[in-house]
C-alpha cells in the first residue's frame, strides 16, 4: 500500500510576506525561498532575495532537497516592452529522499493556489535554473 500523499500548509506569516511581494514596487529580480517544516507540516520562509540573477538564485538552492520559489523577474520582450512576471518554481533535484519529494509535491499546488500564480515551473536539477531556461519558459506566455 503506498503512502498517502501529505499536502502542508501555508505558514499565515508567510502568505502575507507572498501577498506583499506579489505588489512589490520595485524593478528589480527578486526571490522568496521556501522549504517544508516536516514536523509542523508547513510550508515556511527560509530566505529572500533582492536583485537576484537566475544564475545566482540557482547557488542558493540546495542540490539534494526540495525548495520553492517565488520569482520576481525583469522580463525584457523582444519587442522592448518591460513586464515583471511572478514566476513559481519547483526544484525537486534527482536524488531527494523519496518521502521529501512526496511532500513537496504534494504541497506545491496548494502554494500556487494560496499565491494565484499561473506561470509555474519545474526543475529536477537546480543547474537547469538558468536566464535562458526562464526566458524560454516565460516564451510560452507572451
Amino acid at each position: 500500500m503506498s503512502e498517502s500523499l501529505v499536502v502542508c500548509d501555508v505558514d499565515e506569516e508567510l502568505v502575507k510576506k507572498l501577498k506583499e511581494f506579489r505588489f512589490r514596487k520595485e524593478t528589480n529580480n527578486a526571490a522568496i525561498i521556501m522549504k517544508i517544516d516536516k514536523d509542523k507540516q508547513l510550508v515556511i520562509l527560509e530566505e529572500e532575495h533582492e536583485d537576484i540573477s537566475p544564475d545566482a538564485l540557482k547557488d542558493e538552492l540546495p542540490e539534494r532537497q526540495p525548495r520553492f520559489i517565488v520569482y520576481s523577474y525583469k522580463y525584457e520582450h523582444d519587442d522592448g516592452r518591460v513586464s515583471y512576471p511572478l514566476c513559481f518554481i519547483f526544484s525537486s533535484p534527482v536524488g531527494c529522499k523519496p518521502e521529501q519529494q512526496m511532500m513537496y509535491a504534494g504541497s506545491k499546488n496548494k502554494l500556487v493556489q494560496t499565491v494565484q500564480l499561473t506561470k509555474a515551473f519545474e526543475i529536477r536539477n537546480t543547474e537547469d535554473l538558468t536566464e535562458d531556461w526562464l526566458k524560454e519558459k516565460l516564451g510560452f506566455f507572451r
